[in-house]
């Protein structure tokens, strides 16, 4: 199954929802920066993320966007441009 690339950011007002909302999306891609994570998942990964996330938020007080960026394999990571400091991939390995 093809596994597009998706820059999910998050605003989420109360310290344990936040919290949660971090947990959930560690597990499903890399942080990049504060409230910024890079994940690269199928279809079917998309709809547990979004129903994970779902749980955590209040949904008229928090937002979570997910940005779809295209194929994985593809462009994807030349569709998001830095200034300042360059972009650095996390070294870590991930066990799934």
């Amino acid at each position: 199954m093809a596994r597009n690339r998706f820059l999910v950011t998050y605003d989420v007002v109360d310290d344990g929802r936040r919290s949660k909302v971090f947990r959930t999306l560690r597990d499903h891609g890399e942080h990049v920066q504060f409230s910024v994570f890079q994940c690269d998942l199928n279809a079917r990964e998309v709809v547990s993320l979004r129903a994970a996330l779902t749980e955590h938020i209040h949904h008229t007080k928090d937002q979570v966007l997910l940005i779809d960026l295209g194929p994985a394999d593809g462009n994807a990571e030349h569709r998001v441009q830095s200034l300042g400091r360059p972009y650095a991939p996390d070294d870590h390995c991930r066990i799934i």
